[in-house]
């Protein structure tokens, strides 16, 4: 007669010390006869023999019977005149696995505000998900007793990070997201991770619930000279030209240094100081002017050159070279008087032809040079 109650070794479950783990293989390949399977809510059973997923039992209390659970039969052992079946039994976690870190560098990006090339790197955190058992078990572990779960998340942070240097290099080169602004991205960024991760993870059984603390992170060194250069930049726009501000920075250091009586600067740096900054007050501004509006959040847009737009022509002052607008009348930067070209119409089509252009926009002929003007002749002296 069959013993209807079985002793503990016979009820077969994860042991509480292991129910952390994501897979758990049960050591015993011989299970007896109306052994109790106990499978906890958030589990699945799974019956493997050689290597292939006969059939699984969903949470509850199995009594395992070839008679309650037809897909038994095929493990019997002859040898025991059946009360013994020959199987592998894994229990495999269905709830999800949160907080699980993962991080590394990404790559080498250019920042499209500064053009520096920085090098970024994400760390955070991710819940992850068994969706198919028996697909992560064939596909991915194999037949072992998975006690690390390192096994398994760890060839996940490497799949999350391989979408994370496609995605977010991407997003830099083509949306001219600004690197110290990245944190505003982060939404999309992590909802595009999941989405684009979700493929390659599907064929293992697996998926990325959600993530958190997700951050993507600059090397102090660059985060530094990002940090320095958009200082510089929104200083030298309230300044109006680079030239001015570092003129206004030499002059500030030197009223710094005799306020504190030379003790901060030393006497000959600050006399080069007070010799560099007179002079600097004097230089020309040349070059390009920073950008009107800021190009990343609390920032400054780089020095980015800007050439005439549509053709638009440019007058360069004669007193201090600053590049100024078609039309002005007064330098922007020293009030210098602005020499007007005046143009002339095209003796082929009649368009008006711009300051020294030496072909007609409209129809291609080639402008002739402007006649001096001729001397006015003396009066007719035979006239009256």
């Amino acid at each position: 007669m069959p013993n209807f109650f079985p002793s503990p070794r016979e009820n077969i479950a994860v042991p509480d010390n292991r129910k952390g783990q994501i897979v758990f293989k049960w050591p015993d390949l011989n299970i007896r006869r109306y052994s109790n399977a106990i499978v906890a809510p958030d589990e699945v059973a799974v019956f493997m023999y050689q290597g292939e997923v006969k059939g699984t039992l969903p949470p509850g209390r199995h009594q395992l019977d070839a008679t309650e659970i037809p897909f038994l039969g095929m493990f019997a052992d002859r040898l025991s005149g059946g009360n013994m079946y020959r199987t592998e039994i894994y229990f495999v976690g269905s709830r999800e696995y949160p907080e699980l870190k993962f991080g590394g560098r990404i790559d080498n990006v250019q920042d499209p505000v500064t053009g520096l090339v920085v090098a970024l790197g994400v760390y955070g955190e991710y819940s992850l998900k068994v969706v198919d058992p028996t697909i992560l078990l064939t596909n991915l572990t194999g037949t072992v007793d998975v006690t690390d779960n390192n096994a398994i998340t760890d060839w996940v942070s490497q799949q999350l990070l391989k979408v994370l240097r496609t995605d977010v290099t991407q997003h830099v080169v083509s949306k001219g997201w600004p690197i110290l602004g990245l944190a505003a991205y982060v939404p999309e960024v992590e909802a595009d991770v999941i989405a684009a991760s979700a493929p390659q993870l599907a064929g293992y059984g697996l998926s990325v619930a959600r993530m958190g603390n997700f951050t993507i992170s600059l090397g102090e060194e660059d985060e530094a000279q990002l940090k320095t250069l958009a200082r510089d930049t929104a200083y030298s726009r309230l300044a109006g030209s680079f030239q001015q501000y570092a003129a206004g920075e030499v002059q500030l250091g030197a009223g710094q240094g005799m306020a504190k009586g030379g003790q901060a600067v030393g006497g000959a740096f600050l006399g080069a100081g007070l010799g560099i900054g007179g002079q600097a007050g004097q230089m020309p501004a040349v070059g390009p002017t920073p950008p009107p509006a800021p190009a990343f959040a609390g920032g400054g847009g780089g020095y980015q050159a800007s050439s005439p737009a549509n053709g638009t022509t440019t007058l360069t002052c004669p007193a201090c070279a600053t590049p100024n607008a078609g039309g002005a009348k007064f330098c922007a930067n020293c009030g210098a008087a602005l020499a007007q070209a005046r143009s002339q119409p095209c003796a082929g089509c009649g368009a008006e032809l711009p300051a020294g252009a030496k072909f007609c926009a409209g129809c291609g002929r080639a402008v002739e040079p402007a006649a001096a003007n001729p001397k006015p002749s003396p009066p007719d002296q035979a006239a009256g």
